[in-house]
C-alpha cells in the first residue's frame, strides 16, 4: 500500500485541517473564538498582535477550510467558530498541546492567564479549575453518572428543576458530554446540561464575564448560590 496516498484513497484530507492550525495566529484566532461570540477582523488582529491585513489573510484561510464562518452585517464582517464540532476539535487538540513555560511578559498578561485557568467559556459552558470543581460536586452528590458514558440521574434532572435550569428539548446535542479541559487536562461537564447550567450562572449573576475576554469570574451572589446549591466552599472559586 502505498502510505503516503492512503489518505487520498479515502477522500480525507486530515492534513489540510492540520495545516490550518499549524500556524500559532491562526491556532490563537480559534482558541479566542472558543467564548461563543462573533468577532470582527480587527478586535482578532489586536488580539494575536497582527497587522489587519494579516489577519484577513489568515481569515481567510480558516474560513475556506470551514473552521470559521463569516456573517456580513452592512459593512462589517464578523467571524465564528462554524459548529460545535470544531470547538471539540480545537478543545481537544488544546488539551493535547504542551504547556507553554515562558512566562507572562507583563503582570496583566499573567492575570489574564490566571483568570482563564480558573474560570472561561468553552463555546458555551463553562471551563477551568471551578468548572471542574462544579463538576466534582455534581458527581460526589449522584447528580451526575460520570462512568465511559457521562449521563444525568434522576436525582441530577430534580434539582436542575429545583434550581430552576430547563434543558431544552428536541435537539440531537447529548445531554451530558466529557470535554476534556485544557489547562487542567481533565474532564469538565458539557453537553446540552453543561450549557444550561452556564446560562443560567451569567443570567442570574452567578458568573460574569472579565471585560471582553472569554475569562469569567464568580460573583458574591455567585459565591452563596454555587455553596448554597452543592456546597463548594470559597477555596474552590
Amino acid at each position: 500500500m502505498n502510505i503516503e496516498r492512503s489518505g487520498q484513497d479515502v477522500g480525507v484530507d486530515l492534513a489540510g485541517v492540520a495545516r490550518l492550525l499549524a500556524d500559532g495566529t491562526r491556532a490563537a484566532f480559534c482558541l479566542a473564538l472558543l467564548d461563543g461570540r462573533a468577532w470582527t477582523a480587527n478586535e482578532l488582529a489586536r488580539y494575536a498582535g497582527v497587522a489587519p491585513s494579516t489577519a484577513t489573510s489568515h481569515l481567510n484561510l480558516l474560513v475556506n477550510g470551514g473552521l470559521l464562518v463569516e456573517e456580513r452585517h452592512g459593512r462589517h464582517r464578523y467571524i465564528r467558530v462554524a459548529d460545535r464540532s470544531v470547538v471539540e476539535l480545537i478543545e481537544s487538540l488544546a488539551a493535547l498541546a504542551p504547556q507553554r513555560s515562558a512566562p507572562p511578559r507583563s503582570l496583566s498578561a499573567s492575570g489574564r492567564q490566571q483568570a482563564l485557568a480558573r474560570a472561561r467559556l468553552c463555546y458555551d459552558h463553562l471551563a477551568g479549575t471551578v468548572a471542574l470543581a462544579i463538576t466534582d460536586a455534581m458527581v460526589e452528590r449522584a447528580l451526575l453518572d460520570w462512568g465511559p458514558e457521562p449521563a444525568l440521574t434522576r436525582k441530577g434532572a430534580l434539582w436542575l428543576a429545583e434550581v430552576g435550569i430547563t434543558v431544552p428539548g428536541g435537539s440531537r446535542r447529548p445531554p451530558v458530554r466529557a470535554c476534556l479541559d485544557w489547562t487542567e487536562r481533565r474532564p469538565h461537564l458539557a453537553g446540552a446540561v453543561g450549557a444550561a447550567l452556564c446560562a443560567h450562572a451569567l443570567a442570574t449573576g452567578w458568573m460574569t464575564r472579565i471585560g471582553t475576554t472569554r475569562a469569567l469570574a464568580v460573583t458574591p451572589v455567585g459565591r452563596r448560590a454555587w455553596h448554597d446549591r452543592l456546597g463548594l466552599p470559597p477555596a474552590a472559586l
